[in-house]
């Protein structure tokens, strides 16, 4: 039934500003700008909608609506990130390319399966640019890496620190 993502909508606080990270510094193009001026409710807004695609069909997109409140607030890499395939080579270029524009810029971070670095973008979202390993399919392998069981036994002792 569900084929794969079409994409993943964020707010932003600025579209140009948006547009200036997602496809300047990270080369993903503007495919498609949408202004919302009613909604299907029928209720008037003003709110632009901007969508940057992706190699395999899927797009990142940012909803820029003046006048209506939004908290962007600090959010820890746990709380909210978006991460990207790229290349494994191009991790070093982007990481000392970050550096260079003066964005936050963090990693390399080894997680075994994948290789990582991170940035974070004019809405404070955190962006984590990432490279499969060799071994990463075998280590996504549910029917052999035991996640099932992993996850029984963090709910297990979740629930025993809990009493």
């Amino acid at each position: 039934m569900i084929k794969g993502l079409h994409h993943n909508a964020y707010r932003c606080r600025d579209s140009e500003e948006t547009r200036a990270f997602y496809e300047d510094f990270l080369g993903l193009p503007l495919a498609k700008t949408l202004e919302i001026g009613t909604t299907k409710t029928g209720r008037e807004t003003q709110a632009l909608h901007t969508f940057y695609g992706l190699d395999d069909g899927s797009y990142l997109a940012f909803f820029e609506v003046p006048g209506q409140a939004f908290e962007f607030k600090p959010q820890h890499d746990y709380d909210l990130h978006i991460a990207l395939e790229v290349a494994p080579e191009a991790l070093d270029e982007m990481l000392a390319r970050g550096k260079a524009a003066g964005i936050e810029t963090r990693g390399p971070a080894d997680h075994t399966f994948i290789d990582s670095i991170y940035f974070r973008d004019p809405n404070g979202y955190v962006i984590e640019l990432t490279a499969k390993r060799p071994e990463h399919a075998a280590m996504m392998d549910p029917t052999t890496n035991g996640a099932r069981e992993k996850l029984d036994a963090w709910q297990k002792a979740k629930a025993k620190a809990a009493e």
